[in-house]
């Protein structure tokens, strides 16, 4: 009798499709929604807390930059410094003159600072404090500052001589004048000066909001002050900004340039916007943490997943699965958990941004690197989360996993 070979063995290998890795990952989260729903709510928070701390920053910064350009960063003020012996020093009477003579500088205006209280009657005592101060000034004071008017008019070379004043937006709320119709007076240095303009708040000058300004040739006349200039107001070319700055101190006071103070108003707003940054990443930190904690949430409910579907493993090892199938399901599903996470922390973060932004004034600047970020750290963060579990759940032995009570 002839022997019939029996066949060879065919081994066969478990292919994964794409569709069928969707379908398996997904399985999780289709089966245990409300489950699925909460572990993406971890990851969302930490995406949301780093998208509008981004938002909410660059619209801040954006709002900033805005002013400055509108303000312009060409603006210049001269001061008097201290002199070798720590004391005050003054500028010359002349320094408003010398400062315009400079090229590149488009205009000039100088403010004197008296010794004088402003009233709005005379029967106010001088001891009653309102905080307010009077400048003598020049009429181009407003053209300098680029400053606007709420009501009446600045000084000109007229009114300059006549005692008129004009108050600033504090000085005007705080001496309860608001109507200039009526023809409003305030008292000055023991004299009455009719207000004939109210000037609107200067972002760069809150000190100017509580002054009284006075022109310079009544403050001479009227009031027998000197007049010398306090502070030089300037306006340059943008781009020479900085050399104007160079030549100015001894421009101003050429005997003693080391008394002159230089000093460009926009600087603190420069410097306001590096402290942003710097509490921008404070902020970032903590949208980190917030993101960490998501993570270890969503490897903690893998791991959860991976003990009560041991017998779902051990059927699909006995039918072919390779432990690299169990690992990246499960690796699958915690990056899609994740995902999920992300894109629902992108929408809290923007609207959170465009909320908080409109509510402040600001123009809304959300940087779309900062999208692309969150969904990036959400998918990151949900790979890395998903690695232990899919590494345990591969280890799982096929024959422990069926067997009742394993």
């Amino acid at each position: 009798m002839t022997a019939v070979a029996s066949p060879p063995a065919t081994r066969f290998r478990s292919r994964l499709r794409p569709s069928d890795l969707v379908r398996t990952g997904t399985s999780g989260i289709r089966n245990r929604p409300g489950r699925a729903a909460f572990t993406a709510v971890g990851i969302a928070i930490g995406i949301a807390s780093m998208v509008a701390v981004l938002g909410i920053s660059a619209s801040s910064r954006a709002d900033l930059l805005a002013e400055l350009d509108r303000l312009g960063t060409n603006l210049l003020q001269v001061q008097p410094g201290q002199d070798l012996f720590g004391e005050a020093a003054t500028l010359p009477a002349d320094a408003p003159l010398m400062i315009r003579r400079i090229g590149p500088v488009d205009g000039a205006a100088s403010v004197a600072k008296l010794q004088a209280t402003v009233r709005r009657n005379d029967q106010i005592p001088t001891s009653a404090r309102n905080g307010l101060t009077v400048h003598a000034t020049e009429p181009g004071l407003i053209d300098t500052l680029e400053a606007d008017m709420r009501t009446g008019r600045f000084l000109d070379a007229a009114s300059a001589q006549l005692p008129t004043v004009v108050l600033g937006s504090v000085a005007a709320e705080r001496l309860g004048i608001t109507n200039l119709q009526l023809g409003p007076r305030v008292w000055i240095a023991d004299r009455w000066f009719a207000v004939i303009g109210v000037l609107e708040p200067m972002a760069l000058h809150a000190d100017l909001d509580r002054t009284a300004f006075i022109g310079l040739p009544v403050a001479r006349t009227e009031l027998g002050v000197k007049g010398l200039p306090s502070t030089v107001y300037l306006r340059t070319v943008p781009s020479q900004v900085n050399n104007v700055r160079a030549v100015l101190a001894r421009t101003a006071n050429p005997a003693d340039p080391n008394e002159v103070q230089v000093a460009r108003p926009s600087d603190a707003l420069e410097a306001r916007a590096q402290v942003d940054q710097n509490l921008q990443r404070l902020l970032l930190g903590l949208g980190g943490v917030a993101l960490l904690v998501g993570g270890l949430g969503i490897a903690n409910v893998m791991i959860i997943s991976v003990l009560e579907r041991r017998t779902e493993i051990g059927v699909r090892r006995a039918l072919g699965a390779t432990k690299g199938h169990i690992a990246v399901q499960f690796v699958v599903e915690s990056t899609l958990l994740a995902l999920l996470g992300g894109l629902f922390g992108v929408a809290i973060g923007y609207a959170a941004t465009a909320g908080y932004a409109r509510r402040q004034g600001w123009i809304i600047d959300l940087p779309m690197e900062a999208l692309v970020l969150g969904v990036a750290a959400a998918l990151a963060v949900g790979a890395l989360a998903g690695l232990y579990p899919a590494a345990r759940a591969a280890r799982l032995d096929p024959a422990e996993a069926v067997r009742p009570g394993g």
